[in-house]
């Protein structure tokens, strides 16, 4: 459906009937309705609200659906959110996502929260010691001194 699809449903529908209509739809394709769209139940204008954002983003996106469940899983991962990540792997797996490349990018979320743990604990660091790696590196200057340290 498109945008302007959706936004006819709702309006002869109504915000209620059509936020029924998403919960189904959702637990639909994901075989659980989530969490967070059964406590948005109570609030369907918030409910529709937040899947007219998510389906303008999917409809907006060159990504492939793949693509997509494998950055949602990362993200999950590097979030930490146990029930996100349950949700998409179970995803993932109903659409033949092979469990290396589930795996691949859980390790990847991984890679990228400890790189940025270190980086931003050795920035603070630096600045409690006055340090500016910028100037040790660069000839020139740098973008929080300007002039190079002397």
């Amino acid at each position: 459906m498109s945008f302007e699809d959706d936004l006819d449903a709702i309006l002869t529908k109504g915000k209620d009937k059509a936020a029924e209509d998403i919960l189904r739809a959702v637990e639909s394709t994901y075989g659980e309705l989530p969490y967070v769209f059964s406590f948005m139940r109570d609030n369907p204008e918030i409910l529709i609200t937040k899947v007219l954002h998510n389906n303008a983003i999917l409809r907006s996106s060159t990504l492939d659906m793949k693509t997509i469940e494998l950055i949602s899983i990362a993200v999950s991962a590097a979030m930490r959110c146990s029930h996100c990540l349950k949700l998409h792997i179970h995803l993932a797996s109903k659409m033949d996502i092979s469990e290396d490349e589930i795996a691949a990018a859980v390790f990847l979320a991984g890679n990228l929260v400890n790189a940025s743990v270190l980086a931003t604990a050795t920035r603070h660091l630096d600045e409690e010691r006055e340090i500016c790696r910028a100037c040790e590196v660069n000839s020139g200057a740098c973008e929080i001194h300007g002039a190079k340290k002397d």
